[in-house]
């Protein structure tokens, strides 16, 4: 099992980012594909058009989100991994922080690339003031 940990600083309010991130609409806007979220402990999401599924195991408003968290390229038998979403207000923005952990053997790098790629370069350009 692996993990990775990932930061980037988005032009936006924690308070803004969190919701964000936790809205069917926005997530899917600033994705590009499609989410679906109950925004609850033990709510349900999905995103990425179903690539990604999941459940929201804690939420602290406006400062971290912890979810079970898996992509339809797991292997079959492997357990959930963990997403912790952490927002930090500093100067210009907010800081998110992504700890992702047990992850696939091998598979961590495809899944830091894929932060990089498709969540932190969307994000950028969908919260830029």
């Amino acid at each position: 099992m692996g993990s990775i940990k990932v930061s980037t600083l988005l032009a936006s309010t924690p308070q803004q980012l969190y919701s964000a991130w936790l809205s069917s609409k926005h997530h899917s806007a600033f994705t590009g594909g499609r989410a679906l979220i109950n925004p609850k402990i033990g709510g349900t999401f999905s995103a990425w058009d179903g690539y990604i599924c999941g459940y929201i195991l804690e939420l602290h408003p406006y400062r971290r989100i912890l979810q079970s968290w898996r992509t339809t390229g797991f292997p079959e038998n492997s357990k959930d991994s963990i997403l912790e979403i952490l927002f930090e207000e500093v100067p210009k923005g907010t800081k998110i922080t992504l700890i992702h952990k047990d992850i696939p053997s091998g598979q961590d790098e495809l899944y830091k690339k894929g932060w990089l790629s498709y969540y932190f370069k969307p994000m950028k350009a969908y919260f830029k003031s």
